[in-house]
């Protein structure tokens, strides 16, 4: 079983001069007349087969400009069972938690902005 630490240590990092020198020696493992022979229609196939590929513009309507505001460190009680299921989320489960709380108030500002309904 190979550890996390043991992927970290097989990481080799090189400056763009140390790049430079091992392709001009012929160290690329790069099949460059495979590249050189494939079609555009076997390019736009591969491209379509792509998983990670994002067909389309982007959905901007969500997005926020501008800078987001300062986070603050709480220290904070939650449930056990809200907790792992966040957590079973992974990485970045608490910016998803943030985002949740955040969406929240959000929702609660724009029905407090808006006139109350008469009642019948």
């Amino acid at each position: 079983m190979v550890t996390e630490m043991a992927k970290k240590n097989d990481i080799v990092r090189l400056t763009s001069k140390q790049i430079k020198a091992k392709l001009k020696r012929g160290e690329d493992r790069t099949d460059w007349k495979k590249i050189d022979a494939m079609s555009g229609a076997a390019l736009e196939a591969s491209i379509k087969a792509d998983p990670d590929d994002v067909e389309g513009e982007p959905d901007w309507t969500q997005a926020v400009m501008g800078i987001p505001p300062r986070k603050e460190h709480i220290n904070i009680r939650i449930d056990a069972d809200v907790l792992a299921w966040f957590r079973s989320r992974g990485k970045g489960y608490q910016s998803m938690m943030n985002n949740v709380l955040r969406a929240f108030v959000q929702t609660r500002e724009v029905l407090a902005d808006k006139p109350a309904r008469a009642k019948k």
